[in-house]
């Protein structure tokens, strides 16, 4: 569509944009409140896309709520940055690690990435084009989880998963940071992040199968089953 207002007499993005709205709710994104006097708020705008099959079929409309980012002030909107971002030679070591102790490698992809990652700063954003509350149209939205298009947002992902691998034992490694381990006697378990793309393999298949069946519990992720295309790499 070219604009909204384009995409709002077409029904299946009606939908496909509901159901984006439906996630911050139920992932607690955001809460709507009165517009704060000493604060300013960051627009947001709708991208859509078109998934087809390989007949170039359109079989799914998708819609994504975005921040407009680039109205960010550094100190007022946003502090820290920076995430870690796994290296194509990293991805290399691993598989040839895995090919040497004879472990199959997994894949999974986190189906609402950012939507996890909790704010450290006080960010407000626009209400949704084409979905402004009747009832309180002057409102904003105040963030309590990372929004796509904020600038923080790929640190605050990063900060949530790492939590949570740290806790369920694992270690991360002291150059690569997207790289985590955890060893049970002779048994090894590793586990690759590329921004929403997790790949992960262990000698002992109870541990990847323990490690899947937490995370899908833990984050909305997507099982993809063994790797076998990765950043331009092909598996066989």
């Amino acid at each position: 569509p070219a604009n909204v207002a384009e995409a709002l007499r077409d029904a299946d993005l009606v939908s496909a944009m509901q159901e984006e709205l439906d996630q911050f709710s139920r992932l607690k994104v955001w809460r709507l409140v009165p517009r704060p006097e000493d604060k300013s708020f960051i627009k947001t705008k709708w991208i859509f896309k078109n998934k087809k099959d390989e007949s170039s079929l359109v079989i799914q409309n998708k819609a994504r709520l975005v921040a407009v980012g680039y109205s960010q002030q550094e100190g007022i909107n946003y502090d820290e940055t920076f995430s870690p971002v796994t290296r194509i030679k990293a991805i290399r070591l691993f598989l040839v690690y895995a090919a040497h102790k004879d472990f199959t490698v997994f894949q999974m992809d986190v189906k609402t990435t950012f939507l996890n990652g909790i704010l450290k700063e006080g960010v407000y954003v626009g209400q949704p084009p084409g979905f402004v509350s009747k009832q309180y149209p002057d409102h904003v939205y105040a963030l309590d989880k990372a929004l796509y298009g904020l600038k923080q947002a790929s640190r605050a992902w990063y900060d949530v998963l790492l939590q949570f691998l740290i806790e369920s034992g694992f270690q991360k490694g002291s150059i690569d940071t997207t790289l985590f381990i955890k060893k049970k006697g002779k048994h090894v378990m590793l586990i690759q992040i590329y921004v929403d793309d997790i790949i992960f393999g262990s000698t002992n298949p109870k541990y990847y199968i323990k490690f899947s069946d937490l995370t899908v519990k833990r984050f909305e992720m997507g099982m993809m089953g063994e790797m076998k295309f990765f950043l331009g790499l092909q598996v066989n």
